[in-house]
């Protein structure tokens, strides 16, 4: 599998990049997994040549798009060394709010469908894509946050990892599964705000400690 360029990740795509990037999301929307170069390069109005000098070949171009979607999932500010229940709170929920908002596009339910379908046919590196630089790149991002939480008290738990994937199938559940599948769901803002709170309050249930909640008798590591 190709790696994109570091210059083409996240924040350091330039605003005509990102555009190339939209271009890949709305193709594969409209015509599934038959993308090509020369689409992409007519949709966008750039030439080839362009394509392969910031994306190195097609993998790249599919590595940088798959980047530029999960980048919109982001678990707010803080500050580590100040962090309060307050601040941890809302981080939480605005890394479910971000994840339920983009998991619910169209582009990223294009993207999915197209990344399994290419994995369980064993046809092209979509599938692999997606997985590094979709979910596990995301669980890299809200990790520290989640770390951060048990080091100023405010959470326990023994794995990180089991933790995060606790907090994902929370603000998850069967949403995802069912968009893939064709269910016509409409997730409104209201309504995601609403689960990304209740998964918050979940989650907070079962790892906050009595420091993050002071009428809290016992905490669940």
């Amino acid at each position: 599998m190709t790696e994109a360029p570091a210059e083409t990740q996240g924040e350091a795509l330039t605003a005509r990049q990102q555009a190339v990037l939209d271009a890949v999301l709305s193709l594969m929307v409209e015509r599934g997994s038959g993308l090509t170069m020369t689409a992409v390069a007519r949709r966008a109005s750039c030439s080839k040549e362009t394509l392969y000098k910031w994306f190195g070949d097609r993998d790249g171009l599919l590595t940088a798009t798959v980047q530029w979607q999960a980048s919109k999932v982001r678990a707010g500010n803080f500050d580590r060394q100040k962090l309060d229940a307050g601040a941890l709170r809302e981080s939480l929920k605005r890394f479910a709010v971000n994840w339920l908002e983009v998991i619910s596009s169209p582009t990223s339910i294009a993207l999915n469908r197209i990344g399994v379908s290419q994995a369980a046919a064993r046809d092209g590196n979509l599938g692999s894509i997606v997985l590094a630089n979709g979910r596990f790149a995301i669980g890299k991002r809200m990790m520290p946050v989640l770390e951060a939480g048990r080091e100023a008290g405010l959470l326990a738990f023994d794995d990180t990892e089991t933790a995060f994937r606790t907090f994902f199938g929370l603000v998850g559940r069967d949403i995802q599964i069912r968009l893939l599948l064709g269910d016509p769901l409409t997730l409104g803002k209201a309504e995601i705000a609403r689960d990304a709170e209740r998964a918050t309050d979940q989650f907070l249930t079962l790892y906050g400690t009595a420091q993050n909640d002071p009428g809290r008798k016992t905490n669940n590591a």
